[in-house]
């Protein structure tokens, strides 16, 4: 299954593509802006993984300072 994401300057914009998807039988729909932000932080974890462990005290007391 191949996904695309499609950016609107406007809702109703936006509404027309969902009306164009039904008529050719494919699921869209508008996310929600927490939606958005969960796909965001998914990418950045992904990019931040480097396959190492680290220091859990070093790390939290970094965080501290």
């Amino acid at each position: 299954m191949e996904t695309m994401i499609i950016k609107g300057k406007s809702r109703s914009d936006l509404e027309l593509f969902l009306k164009l998807a039904s008529k050719f039988r494919l699921k869209a729909k508008i996310l929600s802006d927490e939606e958005k932000e969960d796909i965001g932080l998914s990418i950045a974890i992904q990019k931040g993984k480097t396959g190492k462990f680290i220091n859990t005290d070093a790390f939290v007391k970094k965080l501290k300072s």
